[in-house]
């Protein structure tokens, strides 16, 4: 049954569970962040309570947008599978760290920190996929560790809110990194090589499989920062970062504080948003690699979230606008997928992890957007209406850049059509 697809076991498993507990360490904030007791013990408290909030995420996210461009260097020269090592020791030592907090600024420390070892996981999986993927299956690819991106902060917000509601919020940092050392870092040393010619368990016949994209994808790419569709992706993913953070960081605390949700029926809406981006990520991987148009799906996910807040904001019941919210994340959620499907499109195996470095950088934006997102709450006396106005103007402008890119995405597939018998001129 394994015959000819290990890879599925040797790589795309890892780094589904490499993003699964990853993206809890860094989105379960945002269900930590509605405890009052962690408010209290870190004196998270007075007028300016919600920028102290936005803060945390901020900080989190320049430092990890500004280790994405170093981290890509790093991982061309020393491979995916030894950066990833390191990085987990790294993550749960700061996750020990964060549960001994008893102090704001030694959190936000701990966070600062987490974010440097964090940034290397977008490189890490585009070196991996660039590696040992062809070129036909990129899509299905992405998708097996973006579901772990996505499942992991649905499973993580029914897994923290109980661990807070049994233990205290510190035991959900321990316990966070305890799932690191103890399921994901053995996966890494185990599983994983750098490529697939230094497996010792990989066949010759899935080898040659794999390696039958090289012959054709080589000839015709150009570097990546020569392609002006790269640039447009970079700056969708620029957007893509502001509302995604935005939303998600804030959409614990909107549904409790602006609409009224109880703990219980937060957690249901927060669990239901990161499975509508699970949803979103297979759909357009399977749809990217079956019409092989992803920037034209790019675009209509940019649309989709406009309406998506646009219905929020309008929406008088507090389930449909908490669902809204929902399903502009998850949207959001296919941008990014499709984003780091062009990360690989657009580069060759020598600079995946450069082109992906310089791509996470632009999770920076996400960092403003908790921010800023926060202040605009505060000075609106709890208002989100102000700040939601801003997401649907990113989105818009997302969904101008993406329109771009169509003409050309046309017209390849146009010549990718042509019968190997015809003369194109």
């Amino acid at each position: 049954m394994l015959k000819g697809n290990k890879r599925w076991i040797y790589i795309a498993l890892p780094i589904f569970f490499f993003w699964f507990f990853g993206q809890i360490d860094k989105l379960g904030i945002s269900i930590i962040q509605t405890d009052q007791g962690f408010l209290n013990d870190l004196g998270i408290t007075g007028a300016d309570k919600n920028a102290k909030i936005g803060m945390i995420t901020f900080v989190f996210t320049i430092s990890y947008a500004l280790s994405n461009i170093f981290w890509g260097f790093i991982i061309d020269k020393l491979g995916a599978r030894k950066t990833g090592i390191l990085g987990l020791i790294a993550w749960a030592i700061t996750m020990v760290i964060g549960g001994l907090s008893t102090s704001y600024e030694m959190f936000i420390v701990s966070r600062i920190i987490l974010g440097i070892g964090e940034g290397m996981m977008i490189p890490i999986c585009g070196k991996f996929i660039s590696n040992w993927f062809h070129q036909r299956e990129l899509g299905r690819a992405q998708s097996s560790w973006l579901a772990g991106n996505y499942l992991g902060p649905a499973c993580g917000a029914i897994i923290l809110t109980l661990v807070i509601a049994t233990f205290h919020w510190q035991a959900a940092f321990f316990i966070l990194a305890a799932f690191n050392v103890l399921i994901v870092l053995p996966m890494f040393i185990f599983l994983t090589r750098d490529t697939p010619e230094e497996h010792p368990r990989l066949d010759k016949e899935e080898l040659a499989y794999i390696r039958q994209s090289d012959s054709k994808g080589s000839t015709k790419k150009q570097n990546f920062v020569q392609d002006f569709r790269y640039w447009i992706v970079w700056f969708g993913m620029l957007v893509a970062s502001f509302l995604f953070f935005g939303i998600s960081i804030w959409l614990p605390t909107y549904l409790v504080g602006a609409k009224g949700f109880t703990r219980e029926a937060m957690t249901g809406i927060t669990s239901l948003s990161w499975l509508f981006a699970l949803g979103f990520v297979l759909i357009c991987g399977y749809l990217s690699d079956k019409t092989k148009r992803p920037g034209l799906l790019a675009t209509i996910l940019f649309l989709l979230t406009t309406l998506f807040l646009t219905a929020a904001i309008l929406s008088p019941q507090p389930v449909m606008a908490g669902v809204c919210m929902g399903l502009a994340m998850g949207a959001q959620g296919g941008v990014f997928h499709l984003s780091n499907l062009f990360i690989v499109k657009f580069s060759t195996p020598e600079t995946a992890g450069r082109a992906a470095g310089l791509m996470g950088f632009t999770n920076i934006l996400g960092g403003f957007s908790s921010y800023i997102m926060g202040w605009m709450v505060d000075i609106s006396g709890g208002d989100f209406g102000p700040s939601i106005v801003m997401l649907i103007i990113a989105a818009s402008l997302g969904f101008i850049a993406y329109l771009f890119t169509l003409k050309k995405e046309a017209s390849e597939l146009k010549l990718e059509n042509v019968p190997p018998n015809r003369v194109t001129v």
